[in-house]
């Protein structure tokens, strides 16, 4: 990036927070959303509170208290988020995908007892079973565009029946255990209720291995193709003669794809797909029509079974979709491969945006957290895409948010008007920053 680009990218930066301001009610607390996402956007090796705060010559318990006291509304912010991304000329070029949502999840290793949900649990980050909290997210892809869209906290069972302890991490009372793959469906729900439009939605084997939540987008009229695990049951055809008593148990989908008579007749098809740093990799796969079988049921519609195998390591993955059955194979394919775009957002966000460096007991502040994280990602994501082709636009006009006032505006306090700043000192943490 050249200087002149950089100083409008700051500008520009300024300019997409204003839009969010209407989520606040008080001076005192935009300026702190103002030096909160440029500490998150700046090159600060570790972007939790203190830090941003000595950068930005704000108190640190003044920024704490920004996240978990004063008044403002962090759901809002993710919806208009969203809205603001569904209107994207990235989200409009042409490409024979369309948008795709990636749902995934990700882990945080923190040590202690006290942050919001944390547990002994499967700590993908660190490859086993740890101290972490677990996060579920969606994010959407189209082209080379690809940012997080939405966040929630996975809360273990045993936070949920400790109300005590929940209280104590002030997390609300309406908030409980719900399986990951239910707070995907509300995620999803929550993005189309705000203008999103996907073409296909693609997830892994845990949430390919949930039969409730693929029924769920098939009565949504939603489009998928998810991994699954090898285990999943299902059938190549609908059984003749008398019900079992026990009812139709099905195959598993390896066993079915290496021992039934029709898959075998099946030839393999070689599929190239293309990343954009790491060399390509070439896959074949075997695609068939099967019924999925659930609690002794079977599905009345076929659903595509796909197993697909990496010539150069020999690894074997299988898939399902709901697509029709006229779909081109090697389309579903690289729609399901569509998922390392996330991972790579999720090692941007970790890496470069602070996501994983909340420190705090509060799970207010923790969503606060997250979800300005995807603020900033958003804009990222943008930028980089006109950065990519061409030079971005002035921002005239644009200004740099004043200084941060001394003492904050309390939650309890009434609305900010025509307050004085405290001092005048400038923020060390530039708009380019």
């Amino acid at each position: 990036m050249s200087p002149k680009q950089l100083r409008a990218v700051g500008s520009a930066f300024t300019v997409f927070l204003r839009m969010f301001e209407v989520c606040i009610g008080s001076q005192p607390t935009v300026e702190h959303l103002h030096s909160y996402c440029r500490g998150l956007l700046s090159d600060l090796p570790r972007k939790s509170i203190e830090p941003i705060a000595l950068a930005c010559d704000t108190a640190v318990r003044t920024l704490q208290m920004f996240l978990s006291d004063h008044v403002w509304d962090h759901l809002r912010m993710r919806d208009l988020l969203q809205q603001w991304l569904v209107r994207l000329a990235a989200l409009k070029a042409d490409d024979d995908l369309g948008t795709i949502g990636v749902i995934d999840e990700t882990s945080s290793a923190k040590k202690g007892t006290k942050t919001p949900g944390v547990a002994r649990q499967y700590c993908g980050s660190l490859g086993k079973i740890d101290n972490c909290i677990v996060t579920v997210h969606l994010a959407v892809v189209r082209g080379v565009f690809k940012t997080l869209i939405d966040a929630a906290l996975f809360l273990p069972q045993a936070w949920s029946d400790d109300r005590k302890r929940c209280r104590e991490a002030h997390i609300p009372d309406d908030v409980v255990y719900q399986p990951k793959w239910r707070l995907a469906l509300e995620q999803v729900a929550r993005a189309l209720a705000n203008g999103f439009t996907f073409k296909w939605l693609t997830f892994d084997e845990y949430y390919g291995s949930k039969p409730e939540f693929l029924e769920e987008l098939d009565a949504k009229g939603q489009h998928y193709i998810g991994e699954i695990p090898k285990s999943f049951r299902c059938l190549t055809k609908r059984p003749r003669g008398k019900k079992p008593k026990n009812g139709w148990r099905g195959k598993r989908a390896d066993n079915l794809v290496r021992f039934s008579s029709a898959w075998n007749r099946l030839d393999w098809q070689g599929v190239t797909l293309s990343r954009l740093t790491l060399d390509s990799q070439e896959w074949e796969v075997r695609a068939g029509q099967v019924h999925m079988t659930r609690n002794g049921a079977i599905s009345d519609r076929t659903y595509w079974l796909i197993v697909a195998r990496n010539l150069a390591t020999g690894e074997v993955k299988y898939f399902l979709s709901n697509a029709p059955v006229d779909t081109p194979v090697e389309k579903l394919i690289r729609v399901a491969f569509c998922r390392w775009h996330v991972e790579h957002a999720f090692r941007v966000a970790k890496t470069e945006i602070g996501f994983s460096h909340f420190e705090g007991r509060s799970y207010r502040s923790l969503m606060r957290h997250m979800i300005l994280c995807l603020l900033v990602m958003g804009f990222v994501a943008d930028h980089t895409g006109r950065l990519r082709g061409e030079k971005p636009g002035d921002h005239d006009g644009a200004s740099v948010p004043g200084a941060e006032p001394t003492v904050p505006r309390l939650a309890e306090e009434p609305p900010y008007a025509n307050r004085t700043r405290a001092h005048g000192n400038a923020h060390r943490l530039s708009p380019a920053a």
